[in-house]
């Protein structure tokens, strides 16, 4: 993907080195573009080129858009939100809208936060799930530092959707956080409530 190094060094090594700086390929791929421009010999179109060629590998790896996606079990959801949310460097919530199937009708990015909080709007919410015409829906988010478990803020924020679905007969079946390779599910831990 470097096609050639920098003055002294070839591609085959900077592609070494930037492993090497940044500990593997999965920090690699977690990077930021402004942390590969900081790498001597990655600067520019080829910094951009890289990232580039790393978000087409991360969306090689979701489910064709063509076919219809059933997520019924939490095995399901879970495998399905860590093609979503794995290996992003801020917070990124996720609105998985299904119709009485569980097949999914749409999934919506939400909102994008910073490296520990995204807020989406309620009411942004419920306009989804109403122009979606769901009948249920699963809210996912990722934990970029690494623990699955919920905060009292990931709680409140849950308790709120769920108190906004009800009047309209739309349900919140699960909230899920992602955290490296491991997942914490509202509905698992029997908190939603």
């Amino acid at each position: 993907m470097l096609r050639i190094g920098c003055r002294g060094t070839n591609a085959v090594e900077l592609g070494r080195y930037l492993i090497q700086t940044f500990g593997s390929l999965r920090a690699l791929m977690e990077a930021r573009l402004s942390a590969l421009q900081t790498i001597k010999g990655l600067k520019g179109a080829k910094a951009a080129q890289l990232a580039a060629a790393i978000e087409i590998a991360r969306r090689a790896q979701l489910p064709d858009e063509r076919e219809r996606i059933t997520l019924s079990t939490p095995e399901t959801v879970a495998n399905y939100l860590h093609t979503r949310l794995r290996s992003l460097a801020d917070e990124h919530v996720r609105g998985l809208y299904l119709n009485r199937r569980n097949v999914l009708l749409e999934d919506a990015l939400l909102a994008v936060g910073t490296v520990d909080r995204a807020r989406p709007a309620i009411r942004d919410i419920v306009a989804r799930a109403m122009h979606s015409n769901a009948s249920a829906l699963i809210i996912g988010h990722n934990h970029p530092s690494g623990a699955a478990e919920a905060s009292e803020s990931d709680r409140m924020f849950t308790s709120d959707v769920i108190a906004a679905l009800r009047p309209i007969g739309i349900a919140l079946l699960d909230h899920v956080i992602i955290a490296g390779d491991t997942t914490y599910s509202f509905a698992e831990a029997g908190i939603m409530s």
